[in-house]
């Protein structure tokens, strides 16, 4: 017998009931399990296989012997607060903001969830670009609101997405799974559009500093006209290769936050009290390592894609993230799930097919492409390489 709730609505809207009403096993979770039981290196999750910076992990030992282990204040640590703050006038020059502007929070998954549940209402509607991360589906439809999707590659379609049910904007660039990063024209069309029907921008910028060939991150606050309705959503996960400490944030206006807040604090309530003063001790690391860190990323991209490219797959080269997106029709399948299974089974390689990221309805136009990770450690990516030229063609597209 189903058990009925809420449940059930976001585990529909992320498409995970079986037409009969039970709960379908994710792709995820069956690629996890075969690289686990195949010895296969495993590119489907997007988790770094090695540490980030000793300072900040260190930082967070001291923080534990400084007897930092209890509830920290319902923002978060002023410290930290001050580092969010110091760090977005640093790096993009948004200046103004207090600490009645951030809300520290237990990653960008409960910043994103506390966010659309405070915001929306049964009904409501809120735009993403497709593909998206899977969490926005889900939380859409925990919230009992629509989801509405555009294709990544038309954000020109956007303004016809728009009705007099739509809420919010939620964008998530750079983008995951794709790897790509909104242009300066697009990224003010949703600006323009947010300001013509006074509706919220929500923007996940988790990847903010996984920027790659020369390109600088623009958050979209920045825009004119879209500080006084965007939440800005960050996290320290991807940056400092920590995503188990589950240390996120936004910035919004005050009254903005206020509301988010008051969701938010029957979530986790507080989190992370040593992790809080380590992350803002990462924030305001130095230059060199924000470079290094997106100069490191750009070679381990630089491995996969050739591996991927000699291996004979139609390579979409990201410009930010840590994931490369395939498409395996070049050779000769068109079913990435069914492509999934043969790579991690005959070859020792896991990746995730991106329909995982996309609607039902849509998902046709996405069949044939893979995500994979390249947050691993080169031997590792090296390796992949190696094991994915044993990838053989259909017979069909070898002839």
């Amino acid at each position: 017998m189903t058990i009925p709730g809420s449940w059930l609505s976001a585990a529909r809207a992320a498409g995970l009931l079986t037409p009969s009403g039970t709960l379908a096993t994710t792709i995820f979770s069956e690629m996890s399990a075969l690289a686990n039981e195949l010895g296969a290196v495993n590119l489907g999750q997007g988790f770094p296989d090695e540490d980030g910076p000793r300072v900040v992990l260190d930082a967070a030992k001291a923080a534990i012997d400084a007897g930092i282990n209890q509830y920290p204040p319902g923002r978060g640590f002023p410290e930290l607060i001050d580092a969010i703050i110091a760090h977005q006038k640093r790096f993009y020059a948004i200046d103004g903001l207090g600490r009645e502007n951030v809300l520290v929070t237990a990653g960008a998954t409960e910043a994103i969830s506390a966010t659309l549940l405070a915001l929306l209402e049964p009904g409501d509607e809120v735009i993403t670009f497709e593909p998206f991360y899977d969490e926005y589906a889900a939380i859409i439809g925990l919230a009992h609101a629509r989801h509405v999707t555009v294709p990544f590659d038309h954000p020109e379609q956007l303004p016809q997405a728009v009705t007099a049910h739509t809420r919010a904007i939620l964008i998530n660039n750079p983008n995951n799974p794709t790897g790509r990063v909104l242009s300066p024209e697009a990224l003010q069309l949703i600006v323009d559009t947010a300001a013509a029907h006074d509706i919220y921008i929500i923007t996940d910028e988790v990847y903010e500093h996984l920027i790659y060939d020369g390109r600088t991150h623009l958050p979209i606050a920045t825009l004119p006209g879209a500080a006084e309705r965007t939440i800005t959503i960050s996290s320290a996960a991807k940056t400092f290769s920590v995503t188990g400490w589950k240390i996120g944030w936004l910035t919004a206006p005050a009254d903005l936050v206020t509301a988010i807040l008051t969701v938010k604090q029957y979530l986790t309530f507080t989190n992370g009290a040593p992790f809080q003063p380590a992350i803002a001790r990462g924030l305001a690391l130095e230059d060199s390592f924000y470079a290094g860190l997106a100069a490191g990323l750009q070679r381990k991209r630089d491995i996969l894609v050739d591996g991927l490219t000699t291996a004979g797959f139609a390579v979409d080269v990201p410009a930010g993230t840590y994931f490369v997106v395939a498409d395996g029709a070049a050779l000769g399948y068109s079913d990435a799930v069914e492509l999934s299974r043969v790579l991690a089974t005959d070859v020792g390689v896991v990746g995730i097919p991106v329909t995982a990221f996309t609607t039902p309805e849509n998902a046709a136009s996405y069949r044939s492409l893979l995500r994979f990770a390249f947050c691993k450690k080169e031997p590792t990516l090296r390796e992949a390489a190696d094991r994915l030229s044993r990838l053989r063609p259909r017979a069909s597209v070898a002839r």
